[in-house]
């Protein structure tokens, strides 16, 4: 059985950077794809990132492009997300999401989720 476990997150400050880490576990992830999602208070869930396990294609958020980086280390089964220049709009809880097959933004292909890690942003 598939389990992602997010952990990384916690308070930082406006222009400041995080590391974010989804741990994976139960398959080969070999030929799957890793999403990162975030949700803030009171907004719908978002895509922000996500990549193919082997070979490193990712695809980003476009409003996110050039300050958040996705990244895979194969010999400890997971996938981090380095965020940088953070702004107080970035606060939310960021889910890891993982599904059979090429990256996608679309939340409801992926099959297998994270519990959440919160991440807040202070000005």
């Amino acid at each position: 059985q598939v389990q992602l476990v997010e952990s990384g997150g916690g308070l930082v400050q406006a222009g400041g950077s995080l590391s974010v880490s989804c741990a994976a576990s139960g398959r080969t992830f070999s030929r799957f794809a890793v999403a990162w999602f975030r949700q803030a208070p009171r907004k719908e869930r978002e895509f922000v990132a996500a990549i193919y396990w082997s070979g490193g294609l990712t695809d980003y958020a476009d409003s996110l492009k050039g300050r958040f980086t996705i990244s895979v280390d194969n010999a400890k089964n997971t996938v981090y997300l380095q965020m940088n220049s953070l702004k107080p709009e970035d606060t939310a809880v960021y889910y890891c999401a993982a599904r059979e097959g090429a990256p996608t933004m679309f939340q409801t292909r992926y099959d297998y989720w994270g519990q959440g890690t919160q991440v807040t942003v202070s000005s």
